[in-house]
């Protein structure tokens, strides 16, 4: 009788040594959205708006002589480049910062993190701590139900983890459900009991 191959349905993350903490190794495609700052919008809109701002440009000063019928389509080319361009460098500042002091580091890792702890993310730890607590209280999954199983949701996160690091080189994102981020969870459930015990304390 053959054995049943045994499916390993969760691969620990590879702890890394960051300089702030880890918020998630493998942050939903929304969550990455959501999070980002507002620096991020207008840098990403100025870069969308570059390409097709520089063909007009370029058009006025050197005309092509293309005629409208040939100019035309070049203009829309562009602009689904621009626009391309700008969304891949708006989700690059939300997921990624590059710090001041680079130099001594290693050239991959000049592309650093929030998400996963590489520079600074005060501001997103905040946001985290808050929308788990908040789950934890009406007692919703963490990180969103998922239709996966165990097994094919480790596969999605081994696929994507830590993904941002090379997001210039191959855009991938991660679009599932899953429980395996590379944190403590207790945290959460932590602080929610701490919360719940102070509004039972102010009500008594």
């Amino acid at each position: 009788m053959e054995d049943t191959p045994r499916q390993q349905s969760y691969v620990p993350a590879r702890t890394l040594d960051t300089e702030f903490p880890l918020i998630d190794s493998d942050p939903h495609f929304k969550r990455v959205c959501r999070y980002a700052r507002p620096s991020d919008y207008g840098v990403g809109a100025v870069s969308a708006a570059a390409g097709p701002g520089g063909m007009w440009l370029w058009e006025r000063f050197s005309p092509s002589y293309v005629g409208k019928g040939g100019f035309a389509p070049i203009m829309r080319l562009t602009a689904v480049v621009g626009l391309t361009g700008g969304f891949l460098h708006f989700y690059t500042r939300s997921i990624c910062r590059s710090p001041r002091n680079v130099n001594d580091r290693p050239l991959l890792m000049k592309l650093l993190v929030r998400f996963y702890g590489f520079t600074e993310n005060e501001r997103e730890r905040d946001m985290d701590m808050r929308e788990m607590v908040d789950k934890v209280k009406r007692n919703e999954p963490l990180y969103g139900k998922s239709s996966l199983s165990p097994h094919m949701q480790g596969v999605a996160s081994r696929n994507s983890r830590y993904a941002g690091v090379f997001l210039h080189v191959i855009p991938w994102f991660n679009f599932v459900n899953h429980e395996q981020h590379g944190v403590d969870t207790a945290k959460y459930y932590q602080q929610a009991e701490r919360e719940l015990e102070a509004e039972r304390t102010r009500t008594t």
